[in-house]
């Protein structure tokens, strides 16, 4: 567009409409007019586009004294239909004669400059503010507020999803720093890797090899090193072997670590046993085993307490020696001594999943309970005793190695640690590559049958003794089990669950029973308490999805949602888009909360190390973590469980608005809390209409605001910015009767009433 100047502000008549005229009063005293004296400057009427202002310009000026006063005058009468600070400076020039090229000039022309900058700074921003105010769009959530109308929402209706995937128990949540610590992970064809076991020395001072040497009958490998120093002797650090942990081991210190473990030889030892720096070259705390060959000729357990005076988050563990000879190590163990109770749990990751306050846990999996062949799947009877004699075993689904500490008896320790009902998936005796036929399912039946009387059974029973002798003579609450993952489609699926849910009924008719097959848009044609849905999908998809259950037959059993998340595709490694999207699908869930019962986000964890499958909701390494979004908005629905779903309906276009409202109790209080998810990149203003509100209610009252958004929704948190992407939390007090709340651009938002 050409520059076009109009004219002067508050004239009239011929000066008002002369063609593209501009008049510029010239200052004040002697020298001015009514209007001060004019500078007429006749504009090319033609096609302007092309031509400096300068150029249009035939100026007649007297000149003044105060250039900088007459500018600023002159600014004030100016309009300019597009401002440019560059056509006001070319005004100014014109004004001006070479002789006023001086220092003050250049002064007032930096002064100007600076002026009309920030001028032009905030013309932007008004408008910008002006084009946003317009976009603005208007939506009335109508919500009935007595809770005699409200539908109560099932206790159990949020909970957490624990698999062993991304190593979020072995390397993650289950705090052994010792990775592959009874020598087991390569197999048991000798010799075999001791992989991520290192040595420390070369060939000319020690070799190491494995053997089925161990005294445990279930984990026969154990580690033999022979010290071959010369007669010179050893390197003066010694030699022997070391475990980098998982991915380096977090050592802090003034913190305490429990070493334990088996050693044998056939003579005298002098064993340093040592955490180090990442390259060993710093000790952060060390202890010497000395023994005469009497003393450990047989297998001997050796447990001693390291205190940290340094801090490394990629420690490792060392085991050397100067003395010639063979030492046999097997089952070596190093736990921090501050877990949660002391149960074995990393403290951090244990308290990111209570801030979720789940009410119930579904555990070992997934893909992790079926194994890729039967072999590798999760066998409970092979994950209960002392933790020394558990084989471990290889998961063949996500590719490495548990030793299997994380084992039956601490799922349901971690379930009664948080508070939350446990939920027991177990085998069908299906795998993802074989399966047993229904004749041949009874010993699957009865693994079933045993591992809930592990758990149920008093401490009398067979297996209910196992538990007491592991600490917990009380019986553990297992009210849920499932039958299987994902195996609907599988040929043997439905006859075999038939066997467990006959034989698992008529033995505790109590227990609520899962099945795999998906009962949401058509019934069932077996019977179950509840059926098993998942879901991984594009954000806008799961967002569309809030409704699907909305015409799902109230009758029958209800839906267990154990596994919902937006994919890679969308989310990369967890962004905003895909929460919002989850958090729609979320909030459709809470409205259908009769006929879902169970709610839970897959996967929980993801060590960085190992990126198994993404997103996920925690990121973790050895030291640090961060929730993602997605993470986040599991928290916006902590007071739902329980709670009392208000009916609600929306009006105004909400294609990309889902909210819902509910009442609950906190501290002896009462509160309704509406929540709502804004899928659009434009403002949202929510006007809540209540009624069946009681009186004392409709006044002016203190209300806590959250909301959870960012600049872009491509963003994500990272160990570089933990928090980029976080509820921010604010209180405030609404006027009576005044429900009116502002949802921003692509966010999900709370407000407490």
């Amino acid at each position: 567009m050409g520059r076009t100047l109009r004219s002067v502000s508050g004239l009239s008549g011929d000066a008002a409409t002369a063609p593209a005229q501009v008049y510029v009063g010239m200052g004040s005293g002697d020298m001015a007019t009514s209007k001060g004296e004019l500078l007429r400057a006749t504009a090319v009427e033609e096609d302007t586009s092309s031509l400096p202002l300068p150029t249009l310009l035939k100026p007649e000026l007297k000149h003044g004294k105060k250039p900088l006063f007459d500018l600023m005058e002159a600014i004030r009468e100016i309009k300019v239909r597009t401002f440019d600070p560059y056509d006001s400076f070319c005004v100014y020039l014109a004004m001006m004669d070479r002789k006023w090229c001086s220092l003050t000039f250049l002064t007032s022309i930096c002064l100007i400059l600076f002026l009309l900058g920030s001028y032009a700074a905030y013309e932007h921003f008004r408008r910008v503010d002006a084009r946003e105010d317009n976009e603005k769009h208007y939506v009335t959530l109508q919500v009935e507020a007595s809770n005699a109308t409200g539908r109560p929402i099932p206790e159990t209706l949020f909970g957490i999803f624990f698999e062993e995937i991304n190593h979020a128990g072995a390397g993650g949540l289950w705090a052994e720093l010792v990775s592959n610590r009874g020598f087991e992970a390569g197999g048991q064809i000798i010799p075999s890797s001791i992989w991520p076991w290192s040595i420390i020395g070369d060939e000319s001072t020690i070799s190491v090899v494995t053997d089925r040497s161990s005294c445990f009958e279930r984990n026969k490998i154990a580690l033999r090193m022979e010290v071959l120093c010369n007669s010179s002797g050893c390197p003066s650090e010694g030699v022997g072997v070391y475990n980098p942990g998982y991915w380096g081991m977090n050592i802090e210190k003034g913190k305490k670590y429990k070493v334990t473990l088996y050693v044998r030889s056939t003579g005298d030892i002098d064993v340093s046993v040592s955490l180090t720096s990442s390259n060993g070259s710093l000790t952060l705390a060390s202890e010497q085993i000395i023994a005469l060959a009497s003393e450990v000729s047989k297998w001997t357990k050796k447990e001693m307490l390291l205190e940290a005076n340094g801090t490394d988050d990629g420690a490792r563990l060392q085991l050397t020696t100067t003395k010639n000879g063979s030492i046999w190590f097997d089952q070596v163990s190093a736990m921090p001594v501050d877990t949660y109770k002391g149960h074995g749990f990393r403290n951090d990751l244990f308290q990111m999943m209570v801030d979720l306050k789940p009410r119930f846990i579904r555990f070992p999996g997934g893909c992790y309970v079926e194994g890729d062949s039967l072999s590798n799947a999760f066998q409970w009877k092979k994950t209960v005793g002392a933790w020394e004699e558990r084989p471990g075993h290889f998961g063949d689904v996500w590719n490495y190695w548990t030793d299997d500490g994380l084992g039956h008896f601490e799922f349901f320790q971690l379930a009664e640690d948080l508070g939350a009902a446990p939920i027991w998936v177990f085998n069908s005796g299906i795998s993802h590559h074989d399966q047993v036929e229904t004749a041949r399912i009874m010993p699957f039946v009865q693994e079933a049958l045993d591992g809930i009387e592990f758990a149920r059974g008093d401490a009398n029973s067979t297996w209910g003794s196992v538990r007491a002798a592991m600490g917990h003579p009380k019986p553990f609450g297992l009210k849920y089990v499932a039958v299987g993952n994902e195996d609907c489609g599988k040929k043997y699926y439905k006859g075999n669950y038939l066997e467990f849910y006959n034989a698992i009924k008529k033995a505790y008719p109590d227990i609520k029973i899962i099945s795999n097959c998906d009962g949401s848009s058509q019934p069932l044609d077996h019977p179950a308490d509840y059926y098993d849905y998942h879901v991984y999908t594009l954000a806008k998809e799961l967002f569309s999805m809030s409704h699907m259950f909305d015409k799902t037959s109230r009758d029958g059993p209800k839906a267990f949602v154990s596994e919902y998340a937006v994919n890679i595709t969308d989310a990369n490694t967890g962004n905003l888009l895909a929460a919002l999207g989850e958090a729609g699908f979320l909030l459709g869930l809470e409205k259908n909360s009769d006929v879902v019962g169970m709610v839970s986000y897959a996967p929980l964890f993801v060590n960085t190390n190992d990126r198994r499958w993404l997103p996920d909701a925690i990121v973790f390494n050895s030291s640090h973590l961060y929730g993602t979004p997605s993470y986040w908005v599991q928290q916006f629905f902590t007071e739902s469980s329980g709670a009392t779903l208000l009916s609600s309906t929306m009006e105004g276009n909400s294609s990309y608005v889902e909210a819902s409202a509910i009442s609950f109790q906190s501290n002896g209080s009462d509160y309704i809390q509406i929540k709502a998810v804004n899928f659009a990149n434009v403002t949202v203003e929510l006007k809540v209409k209540m009624t069946g509100l009681d009186s004392s209610n409709t006044k002016a009252s203190a209300k806590k605001k959250k909301v959870l958004t960012s600049a872009s929704v491509m963003d994500e948190n990272s160990f570089s910015n933990p928090e980029m992407i976080k509820p921010q939390e604010s209180i405030g007090v609404m006027s009576e009767g005044n429900f009116t709340f502002v949802l921003p651009p692509y966010s999900f938002s709370s407000f407490d009433i």
